[in-house]
């Protein structure tokens, strides 16, 4: 397993070491013990979810509040996505600030993502199937989010805004200078 830092703290891609051959590939996609030595984290993921998307569907940016965080482990397992992360932690030099990685059934690199950020995909491919641990599980009250569109985050979400399908909650999220962390 290979681990790559990204320009913001803790935001890490792992690429797995896949074994190929004529019948096709085997790599073991998560080890908690290897996870944990690689990164430098003490992380028990407790919750596994899963989604299917159609191309131009974005999810996000989300996250849940206080007691609720939640660090994530996302992959796709079929298709291709744009991954996002955004630092929402109050006092980080790095705050505001975003990482992308795409993230596709082919490369099979995985994108940890820590408390404290807000996440987000947008699907390239004709269909994705994505996967995630958590490391806390889903609280309704405390799910929170920023607005795709936040002109001060400056992503750049590859496809057309014409071809973006949102959702009609997350269409209504706040920009980040509005959160209420």
């Amino acid at each position: 397993m290979n681990i790559i830092e990204t320009k913001l703290k803790g935001c890490l891609i792992i690429e797995p070491v896949v074994f190929e051959d004529q019948r096709g590939y085997f790599f073991e996609s998560f080890n908690q013990k290897v996870f944990n030595e690689l990164t430098g984290n003490n992380i028990n993921f407790i919750q596994d979810n899963e989604s299917f998307s159609f191309k131009g569907v974005l999810r996000g940016l989300h996250f849940q509040r206080g007691e609720h965080a939640q660090a994530k482990l996302v992959r796709v397992i079929k298709g291709k996505v744009l991954d996002i992360a955004v630092d929402i932690r109050k006092g980080s030099s790095t705050f505001g600030q975003h990482v992308s990685v795409e993230l596709s059934g082919e490369n099979k690199k995985q994108f940890f993502v820590p408390r404290g950020f807000a996440h987000g995909f947008i699907v390239l491919s004709d269909t994705v199937l994505f996967s995630y641990k958590c490391d806390n599980f889903y609280n309704k009250a405390s799910e929170s989010g920023i607005i795709y569109s936040d002109p001060s985050l400056d992503i750049n979400w590859v496809l057309k805004n014409q071809e973006f399908i949102i959702s009609e909650k997350d269409k209504m999220l706040p920009t980040i200078d509005k959160l209420e962390l």
